[in-house]
């Protein structure tokens, strides 16, 4: 999944799309691991 994902990117020269890709994972693992922890207060006035 990730090499055809990547693979697209560099065919088709979108390489504008990869910082939002990250930004996208590394937001959804912040709410993930923040949902269950004392920090979740402090991470939802982010939002």
């Amino acid at each position: 999944m990730w090499k055809d994902l990547f693979f697209y990117l560099r065919n088709r020269k979108k390489y504008w799309l990869a910082p939002v890709i990250i930004l996208l994972l590394l937001l959804g693992i912040v709410i993930v691991i923040g949902g269950g922890s004392a920090a979740a207060p402090f991470i939802y006035t982010l939002f």
